[in-house]
């Protein structure tokens, strides 16, 4: 008989391949259990994983003195850096089949303080008897790209040797510019992060064609792409907003308050005062049709807005939309930004992640008072921003493309600068709903949104061009949407 370890789970496989009953208390491989020779054959040579613990750790410190000290030269003594005292910093491992860690790689965030959202990789390292064929210093990479978008990263780099340029190519990563490192040739290269871009794509791409055919009072009236439309020869604003039927079904009573929230917003970012809502409910049955309605009311009651009818259909799909009448006699526009105005994002900070919807769906108005939501919804109308626009499902980044576009105009967003809850990543915080947060141009020196509870700051500018890049405290702006977001063009 011999013995073998995979993982801390040992098992007796006998000289013939076989494999006999564990004895009590033994630890189960199933894979060795019932795979026979063949499917024992292809399994991977190294699995890649979290370092777990003090040993791991050390074994891959132990790795990299072996090779960068005293394979390489590069190092005189040890490679350790303040990152490998950083708390935040990950290590990746790769073992093999005994559990030997065979090659590595850390990564974590950049900066001191708060993670922006700006992550770098490096210390990747293979033993020399795992190189070749295997592919672990590839596993290795792939498993880093995805540990740093999994952690809400946007920025992710790495100062790689020379002659591993042609490797990280391979794998997707684009070259930056040529550097040195301990006297040494490196090139920065980065990661490409498309979540932003995505979103945009998803959520706001096809507006352009799709509406081309649907020309519009408002657009003509230079409101194209904005959050509500003037009724012409009045002073009435309108907006109108359908609630994802998933979400309907699902989570009928948040549905139903999303639906005056998103709707209020609107009209805000126009500088409208609400004046009623109507609503269209479709639900499988009188029940589900009540959670809807009720948190429909929880919401209009907050914000002290009546409900003026509406239309209720009862044995059809989850479905609910609404729509918002506002007045003001002076709309702000999404489109009257201009190259050299300021960027500001106002937002509420407070609350938390929707129960179920962590990371997409940020609940900060459930626990305001009516005074302090009056306060944020009125904020525009106070201010009379050169240019506003709530932000919508498309996100931070993406609202403000579109409000770019709508400006004839390209956004620069300082990451640094953005008012963010602690709690939310940058990557998820860039890319969710967010409650209540106004994106506002204006002239440099313009006062600040008097938005009650919510946090303002300039946090960019509007410049020639178009789409919108992400400013990080390096200089380095990395482009998130590269032209246009809804194709419908200048207001």
């Amino acid at each position: 008989m011999q013995r073998t370890e995979d993982g801390g789970r040992v098992m007796s496989v006998s000289l013939d391949g076989s494999t006999p009953p564990p004895s009590a208390g033994t630890p189960v491989d199933i894979l060795e259990l019932l795979g026979d020779r063949s499917t024992l054959a292809r399994r991977p040579a190294f699995r890649v994983e979290q370092a777990n613990g003090k040993d791991e750790l050390a074994a891959y410190r132990r790795l990299r003195r072996e090779v960068f000290v005293h394979e390489q030269g590069l190092f005189t003594g040890h490679d350790l850096d303040d990152r490998d005292a950083d708390p935040r910093t990950v290590v990746l491992v790769a073992k093999d089949h005994e559990g030997t860690v065979v090659g590595g790689v850390r990564l974590g965030p950049v900066t001191d303080g708060p993670d922006i959202g700006w992550w770098a990789g490096g210390r990747l390292v293979v033993a020399p008897a795992a190189r070749g064929p295997h592919g672990v210093g590839a596993a290795l990479v792939r498993a880093a790209c995805a540990r740093a978008e999994t952690e809400g990263v946007l920025r992710f780099d790495a100062t790689v040797q020379a002659r591993n340029e042609v490797l990280f190519k391979r794998l997707g990563w684009r070259s930056v510019r040529a550097t040195t490192v301990v006297d040494a040739p490196h090139v920065l290269m980065r990661w490409p992060i498309g979540r932003i871009a995505d979103l945009a794509a998803v959520t706001k791409s096809s507006l352009g064609e799709l509406l081309a055919a649907l020309p519009t009072a408002a657009a003509s009236a230079g409101f194209a792409g904005d959050d509500g439309a003037p009724v012409p020869g009045t002073d009435v604003i309108a907006a109108c907003d359908a609630i994802v039927p998933s979400m309907v079904e699902r989570d009928p009573e948040w549905a139903g308050w999303c639906s005056v929230l998103v709707n209020v917003n609107d009209l805000a970012a126009m500088g409208a005062s609400p004046v009623g809502l109507l609503d269209a409910v479709g639900a499988k049955d009188a029940a589900h049709a009540g959670r809807i309605l009720a948190g429909l009311r929880r919401a209009a009651q907050a914000y002290g807005i009546p409900v003026l009818g509406g239309h209720t259909q009862l044995g059809v799909p989850a479905a609910l939309s609404v729509t918002a009448l506002g007045r003001t006699d002076r709309p702000v526009r999404g489109g009257g930004g201009r190259p050299g105005h300021a960027l500001r994002l106002t937002a509420d900070l407070g609350g938390s992640w929707r129960p179920g919807y962590r990371g997409r769906q940020w609940d900060s108005s459930t626990h305001r008072r009516t005074d302090e939501l009056h306060a944020m919804i009125g904020a525009v109308a106070a201010a009379r921003p050169a240019a506003a626009k709530d932000v919508s499902m498309a996100g931070i980044a993406g609202t403000l493309g579109m409000l770019a576009e709508a400006s004839g105009c390209r956004a620069v967003l300082d990451v640094a600068a953005v008012p963010r809850p602690g709690n939310a990543t940058t990557g998820d915080w860039f890319t969710c709903f967010p409650g209540f947060a106004m994106l506002t141009t204006d002239a440099v020196h313009a006062p600040p949104l008097p938005a009650g509870p919510a946090t303002g700051a300039v946090c960019g500018e509007l410049a020639d061009g178009q789409g919108v890049g992400l400013r990080w405290p390096d200089g380095e702006i990395t482009e998130v949407v590269a032209s246009t977001v809804t194709g419908m063009g200048t207001a």
